[in-house]
């Protein structure tokens, strides 16, 4: 079972998903606030092996592939829609690597896909 943490502005909902695993808010760790460098080191040192967020930016700002966890970016902070695709978080957070930093992403569960125009 690995310990996950999820950063403050990842819905409540997530939690209920994970409910297999050891589960923890950084407001139950007392690190609401933290700017995100302090908050991947004290994780680190608390043995934390998955960190969860919906920072797009945290790969950008930091670099979490030098870290010994897991870092899954949630490509929405929507509860609604995280909801309606609860697989697609565990199963991200199961195929989590430490030391690499993933993205889990939400696509309408219709099977519809985006359409992009073409470059000139």
């Amino acid at each position: 079972m690995s310990q996950v943490l999820l950063d403050q502005n990842v819905p409540v909902g997530v939690r209920p998903i994970l409910q297999a695993r050891d589960v923890r808010t950084v407001y139950q760790m007392g690190w609401a606030g933290l700017a995100n460098g302090d908050l991947l080191d004290r994780a680190v040192k608390a043995g934390v092996e998955v960190f969860v967020t919906c920072d797009q930016n945290i790969a950008f700002q930091q670099n979490p592939n030098t870290t010994p966890m897991a870092v899954v970016i949630l490509a929405t902070n929507r509860g609604s829609v995280i909801q309606t695709q609860p697989n697609r978080i565990a199963g991200a957070i199961a195929a989590a690597n430490r030391g690499a930093c993933s993205v889990a992403r939400f696509g309408r569960s219709t099977g519809s896909r985006q359409i992009r125009p073409l470059l000139a």
